[in-house]
């Protein structure tokens, strides 16, 4: 089967190199700089993903696309997958909602599955888990993080993906649901400390549950991604004073992006926590992974790219129906949730499944 992933960057790579020996795996980019660094285990093809009918004719001919550009270009990808009449797997951060175009897949006899990296994605997949198992879910939350092992002032944060989908993530209102309807929040509303593993981080109310605001049901539901102490409230300060506004956010990155760019291993760590009832017992239950950089990809690089790649195998082999699929459907279902969780597993990353006290709780 001929592949073409899109995006030649840290997640693109790793998304390319495990499909490398089972798939004639193609990967697209406008940089030739990052298609030299692909060439080893994958075909390169220069593409403009900014060109729309450039992207839609770059499609054609292959199976199976997989998406692991910036936000920004994760709507119009799909859109050209669509008329391209490809399938497509897709990890971009897009701020438009993809299930807006569920009927025009389904006409095409397309199987989209957005939303298909760690967070959101594996978060997503997760949380479905814990929803299908209990028998109410009233509260859960995801609490989430790829950051340096080493952290380095002022910032004490390294950058390992699109800085422009990092700025997205303080500036753009936070949906959550609470008191069981969707509101929409000022992500720096409040800093938390919270404590993860055996980690203390800062944490922010973030806008990455996305499709689970309509696919669970539950009286209160969040995203937080995690930080180490000292980096919220300086990006705060720079919000505040206008640094992240579209006119100047480009001349912001030139300066701080620098400063998150260094020699330091990083991590993912992520808990996802659902609270409710089963069997008319109060229960709580959750997940727990911890990774690290290793085999010369990022951590960040590995769970996004590899959680991608697993769910590509999935359509691949037509697991799913036709149309535009939301993540957490693949964690209600036990066969495909049980076989994204063991590949995981087989690639060095685990998770360790709780009830009533998280890891490390006394």
């Amino acid at each position: 089967m001929k592949v073409l992933v899109l995006g030649a960057g840290n997640v693109g790579r790793a998304i390319a190199w495990d499909l490398r020996d089972e798939f004639d795996v193609h990967v697209g980019d406008v940089s030739e700089e990052r298609l030299r660094a692909v060439s080893e285990f994958a075909t390169p093809v220069k593409v403009n993903a900014a060109d729309f009918d450039e992207l839609v004719e770059a499609m054609r001919g292959f199976e199976l696309v997989v998406g692991a550009l910036p936000g920004r270009f994760g709507y119009q990808s799909v859109k050209a997958a669509i008329k391209a009449g490809v399938d497509m797997v897709d990890v971009s951060f897009m701020p438009e909602n993809p299930l807006e175009l569920r009927e025009e897949a389904e006409k095409a006899g397309v199987t989209v599955l957005f939303d298909a990296g760690f967070a959101p994605g594996l978060s997503h997949i997760l949380m479905g888990r814990i929803w299908n198992e209990l028998d109410e879910m009233r509260e859960g939350y995801i609490y989430v993080g790829g950051l340096p092992k080493e952290p380095r002032p002022p910032l004490h944060y390294r950058i390992t993906w699109s800085p422009k989908d990092l700025i997205e993530e303080y500036t753009r209102p936070a949906r959550v649901i609470r008191d069981g309807e969707v509101k929409a929040v000022d992500p720096f509303e409040r800093i938390e400390r919270v404590s993860v593993g055996d980690f203390e981080f800062e944490a922010f109310v973030s806008d990455g549950l996305r499709s689970l605001l309509e696919s669970v049901r539950a009286e209160r539901l969040e995203e937080w991604t995690l930080r180490w102490p000292g980096h919220l409230e300086k990006m705060k300060v720079l919000r505040e004073l206008g640094f992240f506004r579209p006119e100047h956010v480009d001349k912001t990155l030139e300066v701080i992006v620098p400063l998150m760019t260094y020699e330091s291993p990083d991590f993912s760590i992520m808990q996802v926590v659902g609270r409710g009832t089963l069997d008319g017992e109060e229960r709580e239950m959750g997940y727990l992974l911890y990774d690290e950089e290793r085999g010369g990809f990022t951590s960040m690089a590995r769970v996004t790219g590899f959680t991608a790649a697993i769910i590509a195998r999935l359509v691949a082999e037509k697991s799913c129906i036709f149309g535009v699929i939301p993540p957490e459907i693949l964690g209600m279902r036990i066969d495909t949730f049980t076989r994204i969780t063991e590949e995981l597993a087989d690639r060095g990353i685990r998770l360790e499944r709780w009830e009533n006290a998280p890891p490390g709780d006394s």
